[in-house]
């Protein structure tokens, strides 16, 4: 097998003053930890000029888009990583996102919510090198799969060893954020899937409402600006044709693959940071204590258990944890985790297959709950609820889910927020957990 070659660069803790250098590239995408700041990822990848772009077409099968992702990360090839890099998460291969909607490509479902946002369902770049920075290693290097060129590895090496200073920018909002739903609305869609609750349809749904704004300006800014205020260890930036962008401050996991080993952590369950340090430890106390979210918690571990068995070895899908406390600058959450090992005959793609889009921001039972979504929410969701993802040639993935996720696009800017609803849901608690879930993000894009 062929091996990638490693160029070591200064470590930098902050990726953004390595992505400068490519921002405006085709194909610019970063996967980021949050660091310095936020605390448990440790690998930041970044990445421009890909090899080919990938996008599933509007009426192509969800089976036939990723087999076509399967082949062209076979024409690219398979390749190790030496000693003492074998570690790094990335050897070459596809970054890019599925849209929530990418969900109609692997399932049949309803066309009621109006696809105004007009995002592909999926989009992937296929990607010969990568700028990877370890940050438990404190190191920072660029990786070249053996199929990029010499001349190419020369001119990556240059441009990062002497990142010319980045061009000002700007990004600004005309006016407030404002939600698509009136508070009234909101209150009606919550009380018909409590119908639909006690008809027996299901047990939970997650229900959630857009904000938006137009805006002018560079989105990358914007990213640089939330990544401050909500460092998260699934954050992400994307840049879109025609100077769009996807930027994400995720906290959640979908699912992870090293070496046929599967991790899935799921959210579910969320109460407001304190005002003060007393009032921040009661709040985290009551999540902790609560039944009603530990319920929703357990829901969805036994939902990804049954996805996951779709594709892993019989017998080893386990919960190793369940209810554990993860704190966030605005919110703390509850987080389990589900592990499994790949079966023989299976890949990451068939995973993607069988667990898309994640339980834990669609509900219980899965396909209905997703039928319910595009009933009563009035407008697709597009990359929310999404995934960000890398997927190397080695079968190494690491995917998020893409709440704290918003769209530039077309002059404005879309944010959601969501959460699950169950039977015994207040419409107004609902409400508000769904506004103090965006709140730093939109107050902090509303002060630039």
């Amino acid at each position: 097998m062929s091996t990638c070659s490693v160029h070591p660069l200064p470590y930098r803790a902050n990726p953004a003053e390595y992505f400068t250098a490519i921002r405006h590239a085709p194909g610019a995408v970063l996967l980021d930890s949050g660091r310095p700041a936020a605390e448990r990822g440790r690998y930041d990848l970044l990445s421009a000029w890909p090899e080919a772009t990938l996008a599933v077409w509007p009426d192509e099968s969800g089976s036939d888009f990723l087999q076509r992702l399967r082949e062209n990360l076979a024409l690219l090839g398979d390749a190790a990583l030496p000693a003492p890099y074998d570690e790094l998460p990335f050897a070459g291969g596809l970054i890019g996102y599925l849209s929530y909607d990418f969900g109609r490509h692997l399932e049949q479902l309803p066309h009621l919510a109006v696809d105004d946002l007009r995002l592909p369902d999926a989009r992937f770049g296929l990607y010969a090198w990568a700028l990877i920075s370890d940050h438990q290693a404190r190191t920072s290097q660029l990786v070249f799969h053996p199929k990029l060129v010499e001349s190419e590895r020369q001119r990556l090496i240059t441009l990062f060893s002497h990142p010319a200073p980045s061009a000002p920018a700007t990004f600004t909002l005309h006016g407030k954020m404002t939600p698509d739903l009136t508070a009234q609305a909101y209150q009606q869609a919550l009380a018909r899937i409590q119908d639909y609750i006690q008809a027996g349809d299901c047990y939970q749904v997650n229900f959630a409402q857009r904000f938006r704004a137009p805006c002018i300006g560079d989105p990358w800014v914007a990213y640089c600006a939330l990544r401050e205020a909500c460092p998260t260890p699934f954050s992400g930036f994307q840049s879109l044709p025609d100077d769009g962008a996807v930027l994400s401050l995720s906290p959640e996991r979908f699912v992870k693959i090293s070496q046929r080993q599967v991790e899935t952590r799921p959210i579910k369950g969320t109460r407001p940071r304190g005002a003060t340090a007393t009032e921040d430890a009661a709040n985290a106390a009551e999540l902790l204590a609560s039944p009603k979210d530990r319920a929703e918690n357990l829901m969805i571990v036994d939902l990804l258990r049954n996805d996951l068995g779709r594709t892993c070895r019989i017998g080893s899908v386990k919960v190793p944890e369940l209810f554990s406390l993860e704190s966030y600058p605005n919110v703390h959450h509850l987080v389990s985790s589900v592990t499994g090992e790949l079966a023989d005959d299976k890949d990451a793609l068939d995973l993607i297959a069988g667990s898309f889009p994640g339980g834990s921001i669609t509900g219980a039972p899965k396909i209905r709950a997703m039928q319910i979504i595009d009933e009563l929410e009035p407008t697709r969701r597009g990359l929310y609820c999404g995934s960000l993802l890398y997927l190397d040639v080695r079968g190494e993935m690491d995917s998020s889910i893409a709440i704290r996720s918003l769209l530039v696009k077309d002059g404005q800017v879309c944010c959601w927020g969501g959460g699950g609803i169950v039977a015994d849901s207040e419409w107004q608690a609902e409400y508000q957990e769904s506004m103090t879930k965006v709140r730093v993000l939109l107050q902090t894009l509303e002060g630039l």
